[in-house]
């Protein structure tokens, strides 16, 4: 099979002409619709989709299987397929000894989990590309991540590698198959609950002390390199200063928000962060941006804002949403899933500046200007990965605060802003005539889920409506194009296209993206949405045993090991997000039997959360909500009339993330069904009325911002 570049892949209709193995240019890959399966379907390598035509092609042949899994804008599984998935060496032996098999990570985070989780058991570390070689029962017997084409020193290449394992499932299949059955069993223990009563475990107070001993007083954030930006730490930190009046949980948000938006980890012209820095000063990136990052970003971004009155993260979260909204936002609303870290074959190239580019679009003097205030210099601070070497490019980024800036230049700071707003603008139209990285297209309901509660939540905190009228148009997105006749929802689209079963993160992140509409605008259409998606995960997720959700739902593809998890990683724990969720929609609707639900996640996860607290944020939350209560605030009035205006503004006001809040505009609005407990509350005098309740026993009502806030107070 003779290798095709990405940019000839033949069009729709000749595709539909291909026969079923490809034909002599492409593989099976050809008629995927996922962009990192489509990335291999010119390959020599004879791929298969994950499916059963794969596992009895290889029990036919009586060899096993080279699954690898990744995602399209992932640095290393490039250079994995430049290496050795085109080479024609590599792929003649993979297609003797193997079937092999390619699974994006996205589309199919239940395999993902699985094998990752028998990487870090075989190796100690994880990451992508994920290799895994199985049984003809799905079961794995060896796993790593990248491997380079040919080995050097104790590492083995694909070219060792492969005939290596070939002779040994020949003449040792027993050995083979036992190490299988180990670590499966293995997989299964590290993919089911830990329960543990929780009782008066204050948990919060724990996972603040614990992030407190790993904070970097120097640079912010909470490890060395490499360094992510963890934003759902800064979730917890923000709650913590708010429960037990902790001002250092407040700085060590502020500060590490800041680091990291005067650092390389933020594209300083295009705006939006990059996935995490290689180093300890957030200064070196891996350059893919991906979608959840902006979305949790904006979150913390967002909530450390309003608590510090901090206007300059504010500003950074409004250039998080003109990124995702200039170059992630597809036409009917929805929102894309990634760009990659490569441009022409070489990461970081699109986002690199030299001085003299630097001056040739600013002119000599703003230019030298502009390259002193962002580290802009002839010896270059952008270092190659692979070999340590200083390329003579550099990564824009500050040293100092625009205030020190403005003052060493005699500016004002509204002067300098204004000066480096206009050499950004000029810059970015220099690099977009660059080619640019690759896109991931396809629209992934998970992440969009968090997009949406992000951008619903910069309308709340920023005041701006054109936020949730972008949130509700990716969420109405989901509703009418990413679910099926029964209203489940599916996991992807892509061109139109959408398909294959949704997973316990898709319905947990929509979730709390609706409820995030729900409490920037009051439409209740969309607590309605968020009450259906309950049903459905609590019918098909829910295991009555544990009472924590699993990752598939009941009538999904039966994988060797159903499981459950509730450790946040890049990403929050589904199992985490839903617990919040619905101890949320208890106190909103005032049905107890949610946050009986929420409550029994946490319990089932107890031991773990007991033990390990930071990792577990969003269970974390979920837990002190119910733990140390929220209160409920009903505003009785028409949304857009004066006075229920300037009740709202007073509920809006700070940052109060324990507070639930329902807007009723008549006897006859559907919220009156949805929480019976607010039912015999009325307005005074026709005026706009508030009741602030707390465990649904409420306050002498109020007609005034002025009584409100101070019943807030």
């Amino acid at each position: 099979m003779c290798a095709a570049s990405r940019a000839a892949l033949p069009s729709d209709e000749e595709i539909r002409a291909l026969p079923a193995d490809g034909g002599p240019n492409y593989n099976r890959l050809i008629f995927e619709s996922s962009p990192y399966l489509l990335q291999h379907a010119a390959n020599p390598v004879d791929w298969y989709p994950w499916g059963d035509e794969a596992f009895e092609i290889a029990r036919t042949r009586n060899v096993p299987i080279f699954l690898s899994i990744g995602y399209a804008t992932c640095h290393w599984c490039h250079v994995m397929e430049h290496e050795s998935f085109e080479s024609d060496a590599v792929a003649e032996l993979l297609n003797r000894h193997f079937v092999a098999i390619k699974v994006d990570k996205e589309e199919r985070p239940d395999i993902d989990h699985i094998y990752m989780t028998a990487c870090l058991a075989m190796n100690g570390h994880g990451g992508w590309p994920l290799t895994a070689l199985l049984t003809h029962e799905r079961k794995p017997f060896f796993t790593g991540t990248y491997f380079p084409r040919s080995g050097g020193g104790r590492r083995p290449g694909m070219l060792e590698l492969i005939p290596r394992v070939g002779a040994f499932w020949a003449d040792h299949r027993d050995e083979a198959e036992k190490n299988a059955a180990q670590l499966t069993n293995y997989i299964a223990g590290q993919s089911s609950v830990e329960p543990a009563e929780l009782g008066e475990t204050r948990l919060l107070q724990r996972c603040y002390e614990q992030l407190q001993n790993l904070y970097d007083p120097r640079n912010g954030g909470f490890s060395g390199a490499p360094k992510f930006p963890t934003p759902h730490n800064f979730m917890v930190l923000m709650r913590a200063w708010r429960r037990f009046d902790r001002d250092d949980a407040l700085t060590m948000c502020r500060d590490s928000l800041h680091h990291m938006a005067r650092g390389g980890v933020y594209d300083q012209m295009g705006f939006g962060f990059h996935r995490y820095s290689t180093d300890p000063y957030w200064l070196l990136p891996h350059f893919e941006k991906m979608l959840y990052d902006q979305a949790l970003m904006a979150v913390a971004l967002l909530e450390t804002a309003t608590a510090a009155d901090d206007d300059d993260l504010r500003d950074i979260a409004r250039q998080v949403f003109t990124y995702v909204q200039r170059d992630m936002t597809e036409a009917g609303g929805a929102f894309y899933s990634a760009e990659d870290a490569d441009s022409e074959g070489v990461e970081g190239k699109f986002y690199v500046w030299t001085p003299a580019e630097v001056k040739q679009v600013l002119g000599e003097a703003d230019g030298a200007l502009f390259c002193r205030l962002y580290n802009i210099n002839e010896e270059g601070n952008f270092h190659e990965e692979a070999t340590g070497h200083k390329t003579g490019d550099n990564i824009p980024h500050f040293i100092r605060s625009r205030d020190e800036l403005a003052a060493e230049q005699g500016l004002s700071r509204a002067g300098l802003d204004e000066k480096l707003a206009d050499w950004r603008q000029r810059l970015f139209a220099h690099r977009e005539q660059r080619i640019h990285p690759f896109k991931d297209d396809k629209i992934l309901t998970d992440w969009n889920g968090l997009m949406i509660a992000a951008f619903a939540m910069g309308a709340r905190y920023l005041d701006q409506p054109e936020y949730l009228a972008q949130a509700c148009r990716a969420a109405d997105y989901i509703h009418d194009h990413l679910r099926d006749e029964t209203g489940r929802l599916l996991k992807r689209s892509r061109r139109g296209q959408a398909g294959l079963s949704a997973h316990l993160d898709d319905y947990a992140f929509m979730i709390w993206g609706l409820l995030e509409i729900y409490r920037a605008g009051f439409d209740v259409t969309y607590l309605q949405r968020a009450l259906a998606l309950c049903a459905i995960v609590e019918k098909h997720f829910l295991d009555p045993d544990s009472g924590a959700f699993f990752l598939t739902a009941d009538d999904g593809e039966n994988l060797i090991v159903r499981g459950q998890t509730i450790y946040d990683g890049a990403l929050p724990s589904g199992n985490g997000v839903l617990a919040w969720c619905l101890v949320r929609l208890a106190r909103l609707t005032g049905e107890t039997r949610y946050e009986t639900l929420g409550v029994a996640v946490c319990e089932a996860f107890g031991m773990s959360l007991r033990h390990r607290p930071v990792g577990h944020n969003l269970s974390i939350i979920a837990y002190d909500l119910h733990q140390l209560g929220s209160r409920e605030i009903v505003i009785h009035g028409d949304r857009d009339a004066e006075d229920t205006r300037a009740l709202l503004a007073e509920v809006n006001r700070g940052f109060q993330p324990f507070d639930e809040v329902l807007l009723v505009q008549g006897s006859d609005d559907p919220v009156t069904e949805l929480a019976p407990f607010i039912q015999g509350q009325k307005r005074i005098d026709g005026r706009a009325t508030a009741y602030v309740c707390r465990n649904f026993s409420c306050e002498r009502p109020v007609t005034s911002a002025a009584e409100l806030a101070e019943i807030l107070a």
